[in-house]
């Protein structure tokens, strides 16, 4: 005889397909910010407004910069400047992309490389087209040098990564795990963890790697001035987002944070939005802060890109202490209705009991159990 079915048997799967479907919500909506961010970014580079510059204070120079400016339209912004120590000048201070010195046989283009390496290829093949009409090469000059370790000037891109998903896959474990904890000792967890983050990303981008072959001190503080802005930030939204947090942090400090940076493309040969982002986004900060630390002798804007960090850690800590009254709000009001209980008398209902323990947040909401390990799960997912 067949064994009969048990009627439980069909509502059991559909709890578990829905629970199933809920949870996989997080990684789809993964799929499609990446598509969108980084297609969106980087699919279509093309100049917008791009500084370059005709040097020579000939009539002839003159007329060659507007003749460029006019072909090229919104593409570039073309200047003239009266000579070689100008136009070096202005690349050391990241003003301009590239500086074309006009001459009959040997035309040379200046360029910064360290700056942007993409950037610097566009210029080239404005001025490549310019050299071609006089049937002569184009020579280019770089400027700056790069590390040993970085040939491309990307390196510090890929170090940005490291700290990056160091700091926000940390959030999630700090904020499950660590559920119980105060707020205060969280906090310090999350700086002991950003000062790790910082140390393994300056040693392998440094003595293992030589991406950054001097001011590692320097590039160090900046990293763990980053790392703890972000890790702070996730503290602090983890109090109100609970398993949402990783995908938040996702979308902050993945999505739109290194398609802003300029790693791969500066704003000028991005779309306005993501240009736009590269003003002040953290990434930003962090990278174009240490190209000026080991490119530009600490010019070229450092002051603004260490301000983006700083006012960055200074949300951080607005979240955490928004979060810390939150929750001693909360811890008041179960405090009351543990104390409304106890007025009640023991007479009341057994299932009491159970209210109470939840309302001291006694059990998986603080930070043990299945709520805590499909957050941390969730945080593997998402690197």
């Amino acid at each position: 005889m067949s064994t009969p079915r048990t009627t439980a048997a069909a509502p059991a799967v559909g709890h578990s397909l829905k629970h199933l479907a809920f949870h996989l919500l997080t990684p789809l909506l993964m799929c499609l910010g990446m598509a969108i961010a980084y297609q969106g970014a980087f699919h279509q580079p093309e100049p917008h407004h791009l500084k370059v510059a005709v040097v020579g204070a000939t009539p002839e120079a003159r007329a060659l910069a507007g003749a460029v400016q006019g072909r090229a339209g919104d593409a570039l912004d073309v200047t003239s400047l009266p000579d070689r120590a100008a136009a070096e000048q202005g690349l050391l201070d990241r003003d301009l992309v590239g500086a074309f010195l006009p001459d009959a046989s040997r035309p040379e283009l200046l360029v910064a490389k360290a700056n942007s390496d993409t950037s610097a290829m566009a210029a080239e093949k404005v001025f490549q087209r310019v050299t071609a009409q006089q049937g002569v090469p184009l020579a280019v000059t770089d400027l700056t040098t790069p590390s040993e370790g970085d040939p491309t000037g990307q390196g510090l891109f890929f170090l940005l990564v490291a700290l990056s998903i160091g700091s926000y896959g940390s959030v999630a474990v700090i904020g499950a795990a660590g559920a119980a904890l105060a707020m205060r000792i969280r906090v310090l967890v999350g700086l002991g963890v950003s000062l790790a983050v910082s140390v393994i990303g300056i040693l392998t981008a440094g003595p293992v790697f030589h991406v950054v072959d001097h001011d590692l001190a320097g590039v160090w503080a900046l990293g763990w001035l980053y790392s703890a802005g972000v890790i702070g930030i996730g503290i602090g939204l983890h109090t109100f987002l609970k398993r949402w947090t990783t995908l938040a942090m996702m979308v902050l400090f993945v999505m739109l944070n290194f398609t802003s940076s300029g790693g791969v493309y500066r704003p000028e040969l991005q779309n306005g939005f993501f240009g736009g982002l590269h003003s002040f986004w953290a990434g930003a900060g962090f990278l174009e802060g240490a190209r000026s630390l080991l490119y530009f002798d600490s010019r070229a804007g450092f002051g603004g890109h260490l301000l983006t960090l700083a006012l960055w850690l200074a949300v951080a800590g607005v979240l955490v202490v928004g979060a810390a009254l939150y929750e001693r709000r909360g811890r008041a009001v179960a405090s009351g209705a543990v104390g409304a209980g106890a007025v009640g008398g023991a007479g009341g209902p057994v299932g009491s009991v159970g209210s109470v323990g939840a309302a001291r947040g006694v059990g998986p909401s603080r930070g043990e159990g299945p709520g805590a390990e499909e957050e941390m799960e969730e945080s593997a997912v998402a690197i």
